[in-house]
This record gives structure tokens, C-alpha cells and sequence, in this order.
């Protein structure tokens, strides 16, 4: 199947629960390949709560996917991705006890292995950084298709405080501005006249700071919880 006739799958039978489940079948070697690259060991659907987890964020992705995120096979390995570090996240709160000695003074000193703890906040900030990565080579690519590069973006990054500000303010409406926004996903442009005119922002701040205004709309109304607090600096 290629990818073109996988993204069109995918968009036709969002919403469609027996096509979902059917798709997500026929994808189970690909779910658990990336959860078995992803913890370094063999899985085993029905044993392996990973999986479990997989599961959910491939049915997740489908219902999030849209043409204009490029391949739909990349955007359900992220998201999978996103959802193992999620599920570890929460785990590790409850991680240190399972390094406990079943000794009801050791309970009652509340005591705590600190290799344990060590080792999983180590786990936690690789993962972070490495889905960092991820997101950033994501949202690489995903800027390349308006022509622009991350050095674009850097040219007219914002120096001062208020220019901050105000590119932050017209990324915000853009991207919380469904008609604004699906002109800058399928047209590929930013609106800056309709920008302009309700957040009354001179016309030529936005225009100075186009790149650095789409890859910050692009950030928060795609899936890039790892690089998003680069972009929200309230």
C-alpha cells in the first residue's frame, strides 16, 4: 500500500469505527514494532500493557490526522511515541515502590530507594529529549513544504520582548481561528490582512515576522507538546 493511498484511507474512514478497527488489525506487526523499538525488547499483544497503550494512540492518530502532516505512518509513530513517554511519565510516580522491601517499617519510614529514583527520572528526561528531537525534526519538515528553513525562522526571530508578544498574539488567534487556520493548512499563506484587522497589529510587525508567525502556528495547533512551551512564553 503506498503512502498516498494510506493518507486517503485514513481521511475517509475517520469517524467510521469498523474501518478504524479494521485498519488498526491489519496494522498490528507496524504498532508493535514501533513500541518494541521504542523499549528496546520483545512485546506481546494481550500480555504487554504497551501495547495496549499502542493501540489507543494509533486509533488516536487516526482521528487526528490530516493530509497536510505529511505521512500518516510517521504522524501514527509519534503519536504512539508520545503516548509510551505519557504512560511512563505517570508510571514513575508510583515506580519508586515497586523498589521497596515488603517491610512494614520501611513502609511506615516511607522510605525510598534513590537508585530507583534516580534511574527513573533518568528514563524520563532521555525520553523528553528524545521526542524533542523528534518534534523538532518533525516540525522541520513540516515548514519545508512553505519553502521556509529553521534559519528563516531565525532571521526573524523576536529580540524585544513586545515584538514577542505581539508575534505570540497573532499565532494564538491564528491558530485558535478555524477559518484563519485552514487557509494557513490548505492554502499554505498567512491571512495577514484578516490577522491585522482583529488584532489590530501593524500590518508590518506580522509581516516582519511571517516564518517566525507560521512555525509558531504550526507548533500549536499540531501535535508538539515537547517544543510548545518555546512558542507560549506567557
Amino acid at each position: 500500500m503506498t503512502d498516498f493511498y494510506l493518507n486517503e484511507r485514513v481521511m475517509k474512514i475517520k469517524g467510521n469505527i469498523d474501518e478504524t478497527d479494521r485498519l488498526i488489525d491489519e496494522y498490528r506487526p507496524f504498532i508493535a514494532s514501533v513500541v518494541e523499538k521504542h523499549i528496546g525488547r520483545f512485546v506481546e499483544y494481550g500480555i504487554d500493557d504497551e501495547l495496549s497503550i499502542a493501540l489507543m494512540a494509533f486509533h488516536e492518530a487516526v482521528e487526528k490526522y490530516e493530509i497536510s502532516r505529511g505521512n500518516f505512518l510517521t504522524f501514527a509513530r509519534t503519536t504512539i511515541k508520545h503516548r509510551l513517554v505519557d504512560y511512563y511519565r505517570k508510571e514513575r510516580k508510583i515506580l519508586p515502590a515497586a523498589y521497596l522491601e515488603n517491610s512494614p517499617d520501611d513502609e511506615d519510614s516511607g522510605y525510598r530507594d534513590p537508585t530507583a529514583e534516580k534511574s527513573a527520572e533518568k528514563f524520563d528526561e532521555s525520553q523528553i529529549a528524545e521526542f524533542r528531537r523528534l518534534e523538532i525534526l518533525e516540525i522541520k519538515k513540516e515548514l519545508s513544504h512553505w519553502g521556509i528553513t529553521f534559519a528563516d525562522v531565525a532571521r526573524c526571530s523576536p529580540r524585544h520582548e513586545s515584538t514577542k508578544k505581539a508575534y505570540l498574539k497573532a499565532a494564538e488567534f491564528a491558530a485558535g481561528n478555524p477559518e484563519v487556520l485552514k487557509i494557513i493548512k490548505t492554502k499554505r499563506y498567512l491571512p495577514v490582512d484578516k490577522i491585522v484587522s482583529v488584532t489590530k497589529l501593524p500590518r508590518k510587525t506580522v509581516e516582519r515576522g511571517r516564518n517566525y508567525i507560521i512555525a509558531a502556528v504550526l507548533i500549536l495547533s499540531g501535535d508538539y507538546q515537547y517544543i510548545r512551551e518555546y512558542v507560549t512564553w506567557r
